[in-house]
């Protein structure tokens, strides 16, 4: 047995970068399972930890994996026999490439194990007997072509030398292995067929390993009868160029010879005598003519040249051999085989530009040309393929990457060779792009308008506002979130709140038109992601007006104490203004039109009520026939739906005087405890104005003056004094449900020289408010037409026995209106104490 040499290390471009390194090792062939190849973690530099956390593995293609990596001691064993004959052949050198590869961060590392060879093949023959019939008259130095030896073994251990037994006859030509010529047998001596017609020798081949081996055959040569000339090619050597994909039956060369002998010695034979491995299945050659012709298919990639002997024989045994090289011619029959060493399929969307996402090693067997091999991607923006070394080609990204335009990419590499015409070969690589939350939630609209009724129900659903976020998954989860503010001092979550997963807005409480129309707040859209993203809206709410509050009447005001009756002259003409009915609602819209219409009424011929402004006025001539005592119903709707209303009861006088007012209106009738304690009260009263009317003597002359200068600033004083309205109350539309007031104070005493009045410019409604309980005769007063056609002339009422304070309430209507009766009776409010 030959004895194994043990691994050479050679280093050749160690360490190109900090992702690829080259290293070769030398090993012989034939070791054992388990036998150590080389340290790689030590000649790489690479810690055994990071092997194991890479999961190194080594990656030798579609071939046979003869190498493993041992990953707890960072080395390299055989895994599988090497049989260098087998796997080379005579190709030297005969080495055996493949790549560690290693993961998270990827990285690989070509290595070379050189496999040499071993003394393990002996020398041999094809044949076991070599026969030769050779003329006694054959001339000495005749020559014999023997069989060659084949020895697997490369270089030393292959095949050196040939020794021949000895012999008288014959002697071995002196042969150089490696040379182009024959191991021939020279005849030294004459034959003599009498004395031996049989000579037996042995062909022995040595090769030059240690120990050495040989191997031998058998020569049986014949001796013939008087054939003294040999064939003679006509070239020593024939060559020929054929393709690898030429066809069958292809003709390369013809192989020819003479022979100066006549009849059947000089009938030439070709043969082929010697041939490499496989050859004879690949061609054959004619042996009347020798053409030499194709006849099996050709592979450039296993066998590139051939080296036949061709033998060409006479009858008589007499040879000649020339030689046929064979050089087969590449042709682009093999595409770029891809094969993908790693591959990642799914990365974040924000990985950086340059990021490896797989390695791939592409070879093509054939040669020049044809075996060079470049690869490119489909139109992929994002992505692009860069050649490293040793045909390894990386497919790494380029751009920026957004799940939200393309979730998934199916990239196609297409790897060609330069050959005419070009192979191509192709793969489809599936890249899932994983989501990183990158998108803030955006809602479907800018802002939201949104109405609810008044006198909702709390926990109502308004509306809905929706947020859609660009991302996936958890990155995408919409939760929305009520913004802290206030609406008019109070938190708006008192009035709101909006459901997280849904985005609906329910009202907390119930609304009131009246005290809030609208409302805006703010809701926030925030994303689940790990850092969250969000985004704001505003939103408004605007509450809707219910029909929900009556009219509420301002005038005439509705006593229980006393009684209001309104003065209409029996010389009234057509469309004489009575009173005019004032109201309000303090809803809004139509809810607040307001409509008058007179429900019942003593007299329906007599009056009329304005449907829009509640003016009442007479509908024909007042007559004398006409009941001073008339009683009017007029009821307020609005135009709500349903409608709501109000009731006023108005007393009118027809008369002329106010006795006669007096006379009809003490019969209406009143309170009934009122009427039973009437008498109390005018006891009570006089007593009270007794002694009221002695103080007043006492305190009469010290407030004189001031009382004088006092009531003198006030008559002549013509401004407005400012109405007063019920809070909440306003005039709506413009309906003129509420005119303006003007307000006079006048002051009167006994002395009526003294006592003036001043009134406004505006006309006036006549307005008689009398006590029932008062048994005084009340004067009508006399020069009342004098006033109204001179405004600014002071009031001259005659003096009564008691002091009297009177308060004179005027409000305007349409000026033309007071103006156009010259006997307009202005609107007094009586206080008498007996």
């Amino acid at each position: 047995m030959t004895p194994l040499v043990g691994p050479v290390l050679f280093f050749s471009v160690v360490c190109l970068s900090s992702v690829f390194g080259q290293i070769t090792y030398s090993i012989p062939e034939e070791m054992a399972k388990g036998s150590l190849v080389g340290n790689v973690a030590q000649d790489l530099g690479i810690d055994v930890k990071r092997l194991k956390s890479g999961k190194a593995r080594v990656y030798s293609g579609e071939g046979r994996e003869y190498i493993e990596l041992n990953k707890e001691r960072g080395v390299l064993v055989i895994k599988e026999r090497i049989d260098r004959e087998a796997l080379c052949g005579q190709t030297t050198p005969c080495a055996l490439e493949f790549q560690v590869i290693l993961e998270n961060p990827m990285q690989f590392y070509s290595i070379t194990v050189e496999i040499t060879d071993i003394n393990d093949n002996t020398p041999g023959f094809k044949s076991s007997e070599m026969k030769f019939d050779v003329s006694e008259i054959a001339q000495i130095g005749s020559k014999f072509v023997l069989e060659k030896a084949v020895d697997d073994d490369v270089g030393i251990n292959g095949l050196q030398s040939y020794s021949l037994s000895s012999s008288d006859a014959f002697t071995l030509n002196p042969y150089r292995i490696g040379s182009s010529r024959n191991v021939e047998m020279v005849l030294k001596k004459a034959l003599d067929r009498e004395k031996q017609n049989r000579v037996s020798l042995v062909l022995t081949a040595l090769d030059g390993g240690t120990p050495q081996l040989s191997g031998t055959i058998q020569i049986v040569v014949t001796v013939l009868d008087a054939n003294d000339n040999s064939p003679v090619c006509s070239q020593t050597e024939y060559k020929a160029n054929v393709k690898e994909n030429s066809l069958k039956g292809a003709v390369l060369t013809t192989v020819s010879a003479s022979d100066a002998d006549e009849g059947s010695h000089g009938r030439i034979r070709y043969s082929i005598s010697n041939a490499p491995k496989g050859a004879l299945e690949l061609f054959e050659i004619d042996e009347k003519d020798g053409v030499f012709k194709l006849v099996g298919k050709l592979d450039y990639e296993k066998f590139r040249h051939y080296d036949i002997d061709v033998q060409a024989s006479d009858e008589g045994g007499n040879a000649d051999v020339c030689k046929v090289v064979i050089e087969v011619l590449d042709t682009n029959d093999n595409p770029p085989a891809i094969n993908i060493m790693s591959t990642s399929s799914s990365i974040f969307e924000d990985v950086k530009p340059g990021t490896v996402l797989t390695m791939m090693n592409v070879q093509d067997p054939d040669s020049n040309e044809n075996g060079k091999v470049h690869c490119i991607i489909d139109d992929h923006v994002h992505f692009k393929i860069r050649p490293t070394s040793n045909n390894v080609f990386t497919l790494v990204t380029e751009g920026e990457l957004d799940r939200e335009s393309a979730s998934e990419y199916n990239i196609t590499v297409t790897c060609s060779d330069e050959g005419v015409p070009s192979l191509s070969s192709s793969v489809t690589l599936t890249l899932q792009i994983s989501d990183v939350n990158d998108n803030a939630p955006v809602f479907e609209r800018s802002s939201y308008e949104a109405y609810i009724v008044e006198n909702n129900t709390p926990g109502l659903s308004i509306f809905t506002v929706k947020a859609r976020d660009a991302d996936w998954n958890q990155n995408a989860r919409v939760s929305y979130i009520l913004e802290d503010s206030s609406v008019n001092g109070v938190p708006v979550s008192s009035y709101v709140s909006v459901s997280a997963d849904s985005g609906v807005i329910h009202a907390v409480r119930s609304f009131d038109y009246e005290q809030i129309k609208d409302f805006k707040f703010h809701v926030k859209a925030q994303d689940g992601g790990s850092l969250p993203l969000s985004s704001n809206v505003t939103v408004k709410i605007m509450i809707q007006d219910q029909n929900d509050n009556p009219p509420q009447v301002l005038y005439p005001v509705q006593t229980g104490g006393s009684l209001v009756a309104e003065m209409v002259p029996r010389s009234a003409d057509v469309g004489y203004l009575v009173t005019k009915v004032v109201a309000v609602d303090v809803d809004s819209g139509q809810n607040a039109w307001l409509s008058y219409k007179l429900q019942k009424a003593s007299d329906r011929a007599l009056f009329e009520v304005g449907l829009q402004n509640g003016e009442i006025r007479t509908i024909r001539q007042v007559t004398d026939k006409d009941a001073v005592k008339q009683r009017l119903t007029v009821i307020v709707e609005d135009n709500g739906q349903p409608s709501r209303s109000a009731t006023v009861i108005l007393n009118v006088a027809v008369a002329d005087s106010f006795p006669e007012v007096l006379s009809e209106f003490t019969d209406f009738p009143h309170d009934k405890e009122y009427n039973n304690n009437l008498t109390f009260y005018l006891v009570l009263a006089l007593a009270v104005v007794s002694f009221l009317f002695i103080t007043c003597l006492v305190v009469i002359i010290s407030v004189k003056i001031y009382r004088w200068r006092q009531s003198r600033i006030l008559y002549h004083s013509n401004l407005p004094v400012i109405p007063y309205y019920p809070p909440r109350y306003s005039d709506t539309l413009g309906t003129g449900t509420l005119q303006h007031v003007y307000n006079y104070e006048v002051c009167r005493t006994t002395d009526s020289r003294k006592s003036d009045c001043k009134f406004g410019r505006a006309g006036s409604q006549n307005v008689l408010i009398m006590d029932p309980s008062s048994t005084g005769t009340m004067q009508r007063i006399q020069n009342e037409k004098s006033i109204l056609d001179e405004p600014d002339s002071p009031l001259e009422v005659k003096a009564y026995p008691h002091f009297v304070y009177l308060t004179v309430k005027v409000f305007t209507t349409v000026e033309q209106e007071c103006y156009r009766e010259k006997n307009a009776m202005s609107m007094f409010t009586f206080y008498s104490f007996l």
